[in-house]
């Protein structure tokens, strides 16, 4: 039993050194921006641009210990973190994927969250990317897809020591770190809510396919939105669980306010969801009312020309009997019924209310 454990190990090794090669083949020969943020509530210190070996020694067990990984390309650094903090081989695999959706996972001696980060809209687009923490009882690890975060004011509360962030552990800077994201999700719903309401505007004012256009945009974002969000809610939920015991109960309560965030968010998608259905609708019934519109005025001069139509081809035969062509004024007199007649059908079409 303890040797195939051991091969089965081995192998899984074997396995990651391949996927972390593959992953820089892929990625490139950039390398990932490392930065260290060592505090307790009396100390403070900033470490980065450090070799890794550098950084990992100053990892103690007096202080709170934030390790941020900007980019994901180098597969050697990775591959040295997850050494030093025995990070779980399936674990770096997820962290290395950036195509999974929102999760909490629990290892032995360590919590595994990742989540969506949506941050920025440059155009009407959502700018976002793959981060994933790993939480230690007295270290925070943070690997981001890309380099830049939203995290700026956080550094600086740390830098500031304002507030209790320092004098909680690295559970509490897990939680801040959630609730920054989660708080970001409310910008990108806040310009959606506008961009609702400038197509409402277009489309009352006069539809194009423009608006169209950018209604399955919006519908797009939801989908995607869907899959970042609805996930969330389970992992939160899973963490608020807390079976391992890696979150402290006495910072609990913040794990469920980010929850109770994200089920408001959920309940915003829904609705906002159902606007974007109803600008469809509005679209659609603008679109069908101008046709209609369109349809009427052309009947209207349709069913007009009717019997003026007919007069002409009655008087526009070639036969030698017909009296009124002999007539000195039966050119005038046709003109006349025939003004008769349209301004008649004018005045029924008016009182009916066609147009």
């Amino acid at each position: 039993m303890k040797g195939n454990t051991k091969a089965k190990r081995k192998a899984a090794l074997k396995h990651l050194n391949e996927h972390l090669t593959d992953h820089v083949h892929k990625a490139g020969n950039e390398g990932g921006i490392l930065e260290l943020i060592c505090y307790n509530e009396n100390s403070l210190s900033f470490h980065n641009n450090i070799p890794i070996e550098e950084l990992l020694s100053k990892c103690n067990d007096s202080q709170t210990s934030w390790i941020n990984v900007d980019g994901l390309t180098d597969g050697d650094l990775i591959q040295k973190i997850s050494k030093h903090f025995n990070l779980h081989y399936l674990l770096v695999e997820d962290v290395l994927n950036t195509d999974h959706q929102p999760k909490a996972d629990e290892f032995e001696d360590h919590l595994f969250f990742t989540l969506k980060m949506l941050y920025r809209i440059e155009g009407q687009s959502i700018d976002y990317e793959h981060i994933s923490f790993v939480l230690g009882k007295n270290y925070l690890l943070s690997f981001q897809e890309k380099e830049g975060d939203i995290f700026d004011n956080l550094r600086n509360r740390l830098k500031q020591d304002n507030g209790i962030i320092r004098k909680r552990g690295a559970d509490y800077l897990l939680y801040r770190l959630i609730d920054s994201i989660v708080d970001s999700y409310y910008s990108i719903l806040d310009n959606i809510g506008q961009r609702i309401e400038e197509i409402e505007d277009s489309i009352s004012n006069n539809a194009t396919e423009l608006d169209f256009i950018e209604i399955q945009k919006l519908r797009k974002e939801f989908i995607y939105l869907r899959k970042v969000v609805y996930p969330l809610r389970e992992a939160l939920n899973k963490v608020i669980k807390n079976e391992e015991g890696f979150i402290e109960e006495r910072n609990e309560k913040y794990f469920s306010d980010v929850y109770d965030h994200v089920i408001h968010l959920i309940d915003s998608l829904d609705t906002y969801k159902d606007l974007t259905s109803t600008l469809m609708d509005l679209y659609m019934n603008t679109i069908n009312y101008r046709m209609n519109e369109v349809m009427k005025l052309l009947t209207v001069i349709t069913t007009i020309f009717i019997p003026l139509s007919f007069i002409a081809g009655v008087y526009g035969m070639n036969f030698h009997n017909m009296p009124e062509l002999e007539m000195q004024y039966g050119y005038y007199w046709v003109l006349a019924i025939m003004g008769a007649i349209f301004l008649a059908m004018i005045g029924y079409f008016k009182y009916k209310k066609w147009f």
